[in-house]
């Protein structure tokens, strides 16, 4: 599963894994496809750091790359976390509020911290992810929404590694072209996480037409080998999978509880919401999102404020595995992901499910050549 970019690269298979775990990042790369590690739950620098010196530990000298969140527009600017929470109404607050009420969530214990904080939504925050990053050997950087600022693209340019953006549009894939972005990752409306409403049929070959020559990865929904098939036949270089991997042996999610969730959901129990983060990220239809997307309700806040705001709430659901509340981001794909599997074993299907592929398609158009 070779093409211009992988060899580039130095990777075998050009299936690259943005996963929030460093051993699914690092499983992936010694699979001989490419690990991105995402930095946003990462506030203090030092535990990124740690998590960065495991991955030298566990990757055997081969390639990875590191995925940031740097908000295009900034939603506030020049204040710090606090002022920004002092911005959330008190309406949002008590909406919360009844929401956990209302479902018997506990509080957390005393002394117990928050574990589900998104301040990496805040560009100061991954600006000092980035200053750890630039220690390491890390091949690529993605920004999951829009083009980093300039500098950030000369630094990491000025490091040797390539930058790559993620787009639902040909017209966002064209900014990010004349942004200088080495990558352009064409993420369609079937992606989980934040995603736009084109889906990746269309998109992908509206976004290779739009940036050609530079290199494209096909985006949301893909979950088989055939579907890789698929996306490189639009003229895309690569897959760029990240749902696929939650439920893989080496993740680390919070709760047995979701993985059951996760493992029973079919493709049509994902919903497109700004529960989460504000803006709209496809996750696990839930009571929870049912509840911030019913216009009876104040509606979700702008990011980075969202995030903040329900940033206690969530852990308490992880916390206690309160059912009719526990999601996760997650993309249609879901509906494939019916079974526990190692790392090794998602890369040793999807390459055999592209070989078929690839075996299909040559016989059909060996028949109609003849």
């Amino acid at each position: 599963m070779e093409t211009e970019l992988s060899r580039t690269l130095g990777i075998e298979h050009a299936i690259f894994g943005f996963t929030p775990f460093p051993a699914v990042a690092a499983a992936l790369t010694r699979a001989g496809g490419f690990g991105v590690l995402g930095a946003v739950r990462y506030t203090a620098p030092e535990d990124l750091a740690r998590d960065l010196d495991w991955m030298q530990e566990h990757t055997d000298g081969l390639p990875y790359g590191l995925d940031v969140v740097m908000p295009a527009k900034k939603a506030v600017e020049g204040v710090g976390e606090a002022e920004i929470e002092a911005m959330i109404p008190e309406e949002h607050r008590a909406f919360v509020r009844a929401t956990l009420a209302k479902h018997g969530v506990p509080e957390l214990a005393e002394g117990e911290a928050s574990g589900w904080r998104i301040t990496g939504w805040m560009e100061q925050v991954a600006r000092n992810q980035l200053d750890v990053a630039f220690d390491y050997p890390i091949k690529l950087l993605a920004n999951a929404l829009g083009s980093p600022p300039p500098d950030v693209v000369a630094r990491a340019h000025d490091h040797g590694v390539l930058v790559a953006a993620l787009a639902g549009s040909a017209r966002h894939a064209r900014h990010h072209a004349e942004a200088g972005i080495d990558v352009v990752v064409a993420q369609g409306y079937e992606a989980g996480g934040h995603t736009g409403e084109i889906a990746s049929m269309v998109l992908t070959p509206e976004v290779v037409d739009a940036v050609s020559p530079l290199p494209v990865l096909a985006a949301g929904g893909i979950g088989s080998g055939e579907q890789i098939a698929a996306g490189l036949a639009l003229g895309a270089q690569g897959v760029w999978l990240g749902s696929i991997w939650l439920t893989t042996t080496e993740a680390e999610l919070h709760s047995r509880a979701l993985t059951t969730k996760l493992l029973a959901a079919g493709s049509g129990d994902t919903v497109r919401s700004r529960a989460l983060t504000g803006k709209p990220a496809r996750q696990l239809r839930t009571e929870w999102t049912d509840a911030w997307d019913d216009p009876a309700g104040p509606g979700p806040l702008p990011m980075p404020l969202q995030g903040l705001l329900v940033a206690e709430a969530v852990s308490r659901i992880q916390r206690y595995e309160v059912e009719p509340l526990l999601g996760t981001p997650v993309g249609q794909i879901v509906g494939r992901m019916n079974s526990e599997r190692s790392v090794q074993q998602v890369v040793d299907e999807l390459t055999r499910g592209f070989e078929k592929a690839v075996d299909r398609i040559n016989r059909i158009a060996g028949r109609s050549g003849s």
